[in-house]
């Protein structure tokens, strides 16, 4: 066996993309107006007690900064029904929420209707890895959705869904 010693971030990328993984949108409300990122690389259980989860999120970010200020941020697991939704909130242009159906809690914390899983959630601490940062959130609260088809997945540098197989 061969491993390539080829670090540089497009074979990185590349090497990287064969890991599937689940995305999540976290959002908020900052002055009356939703705001929100997604992350492919968002991870549940990290920690049961305290409860936390964690996303990495680019050192050049410009959105991270804005939803960081949000008393608490939304975390919508999103599903297969959700790929239009994440590039939209994606965009780095137009109205990112136009005509998205939205919850919100009192404290600003706003989720997108039909994921699977709502967290509830609040910056607990950054730490700086590289070029991004790993964003450690405490969870106050969570729903879970009933109905929800399969997760939004990315892997190969693709959005794709999980089809259970039939049994005969």
């Amino acid at each position: 066996m061969t491993l390539s010693t080829d670090l540089e971030p497009d074979a990185l990328r590349q090497a990287f993309a064969l890991h599937p993984s689940g995305i999540a949108a976290l959002c908020t409300i900052i002055d009356g107006e939703p705001q929100g990122i997604v992350a492919s690389s968002f991870t549940v259980g990290v920690s049961m007690d305290p409860p936390l989860v964690m996303f990495a999120v680019q050192n050049t970010s410009r959105t991270w900064p804005i939803v960081r200020q949000g008393g608490r941020i939304g975390v919508s697991v999103l599903g297969e029904a959700h790929e239009g939704v994440c590039r939209q909130i994606a965009s780095k242009s137009g109205d990112r929420f136009a005509g998205l159906r939205l919850d919100s809690t009192d404290d600003g914390a706003l989720f997108l209707h039909e994921a699977a899983l709502w967290l509830d959630c609040s910056v607990e601490q950054e730490i700086p890895a590289g070029d991004h940062h790993v964003v450690l959130l405490r969870v106050h609260g969570h729903a879970t959705h009933d109905g929800v088809h399969a997760p939004l997945v990315f892997h190969g540098s693709a959005f794709r869904t999980l089809k259970a197989e039939a049994f005969a």
